[in-house]
């Protein structure tokens, strides 16, 4: 009863289609996934996929992607596409074992720990060719490679969830000899900025990409940011120099910079006149314990950046993987007929039979107020909290104005 195949055939029971002939096995796995991942989740809200996500920091990064699932293959070589485990984190937060503040707004995150961006400053100037220069940021980190922990840190540019599923590669982050091109701009965070102009006046910005080097991954590779489509679209990038040039190879480690030191070495895309400025700015911390996370576009932002690697821990939903196989078992045996339903509905409303979908609806939806049972029973077994449900177990008072109340 709680395989995929008892499912498989109590759906041709409803859409009345007993053989491959009518519709394959395979076909009606993937309406089942459809039901499962692109419904299942955003209907209800079962305590049974509420879990805990946790994970260890990396010293120096501030910020973490949520993981996606891999590949998934059906039945029939049809391919299930990344997407995130997790469908949303909350509170309580947990840095090893320290609670900590969670957030889900950039306006209560921010004010506090906000990104100081440092002042443009003049680190280098045109010597009348594309280079390269090699830039020390104004700031000094006073770190030694390697660093154990770092005590400063700079903080480092970003690839998004969105960025991570352009590459075709479930690899985050990004690491290479050369920029993968197929990331779009709107997936990069960039946090550090060398400026200057070349001869004809043009605005020259060079950033970093999230993206880092083969062997070092504390080397971010930095990018050329360029008008798209003749300045009419937002900006988008290149790389600094093709990486196929003998010339100039990446593992060299130019158009790169060291996030533990902060030396850079850019080779631009046009020569900078003789006695131009480069300009510099970034984001200067110093790491430590974090105490606060913001949960913001599958992103994990934290504050302050660690300064070695913390557990850190926080309640999750998982999002429903895909059945992939006729001998799979449903995860939560209680939810087969729900399943069996809801992935029989979405065939007969693909195939117009209103007067069986019609027939079938109420019985869809008792399934769907079952299941949702169990989870309202867990819940129901903690009280919900009032000003006067606190007890002994929290403080007797609170202190306004110098006085307790």
């Amino acid at each position: 009863m709680n395989i995929l195949s008892s499912v498989i055939t109590y759906i041709r029971r409803i859409i009345k289609t007993q053989t491959n002939a009518d519709i394959s096995d395979n076909l009606l796995i993937d309406y089942i996934n459809r039901f499962v991942i692109n419904e299942l989740d955003a209907r209800i809200q079962l305590f049974d996929y509420k879990t805990k996500y946790s994970f260890l920091t990396t010293p120096g990064v501030d910020r973490y992607n949520m993981p996606l699932y891999n590949l998934q293959i059906e039945p029939g070589n049809q391919t299930i596409g990344y997407y995130p485990v997790y469908q949303g984190v909350m509170g309580p937060a947990y840095v090893n074992g320290v609670p900590v503040s969670f957030h889900t707004e950039k306006n209560t995150f921010f004010p506090n720990l906000s990104n100081v961006v440092q002042n443009m400053q003049v680190v280098d100037v045109g010597d009348g060719s594309v280079g390269p220069y090699t830039i020390n940021l104004p700031i000094g980190l006073n770190n030694y490679t390697p660093v154990n922990p770092p005590v400063n840190s700079i903080l480092r540019g970003h690839v998004d969830i969105s960025g991570i599923i352009s590459t075709g590669n479930n690899n985050d982050p990004v690491i290479g000899l050369d920029l993968d091109m197929d990331i779009p701009i709107t997936s990069i965070d960039s946090a550090v900025y060398f400026t200057s102009t070349d001869a004809t006046g043009k605005n020259i910005i060079i950033s970093d990409s999230g993206q880092f080097l083969t062997g070092n991954v504390n080397f971010g590779l930095l990018m050329n940011r360029v008008p798209a489509n003749g300045g009419l679209a937002p900006f988008g990038y290149s790389a600094l120099v093709d990486s196929t040039d003998p010339l100039v190879p990446y593992s060299t480690t130019i158009n790169t910079i060291n996030y533990q030191t902060g030396t850079a070495t850019i080779q631009f895309p046009t020569a900078i006149p003789v006695g131009v400025n480069i300009n510099a700015q970034a984001y200067f911390y110093q790491s430590g314990l974090p105490i606060s996370i913001l949960a913001y576009n599958n992103v994990l932002t934290l504050r302050s950046p660690p300064s070695q690697q913390f557990l850190v821990e926080l309640d999750a939903y998982l999002t429903p993987a895909a059945y992939l196989s006729t001998a799979d078992y449903i995860k939560f045996g209680y939810m087969s007929d729900y399943i069996a339903y809801g992935a029989a509905r979405k065939i007969l409303s693909d195939t117009g039979d209103i007067e069986q979908f019609q027939f079938y609806e109420i019985l869809f939806r008792e399934q769907e107020r079952l299941v949702q049972v169990r989870a309202e029973r867990q819940w129901t077994a903690t009280r919900t909290q009032t000003m006067y449900s606190q007890g002994l177990t929290q403080t007797f008072g609170s202190t306004v104005n110098g006085g307790l109340y």
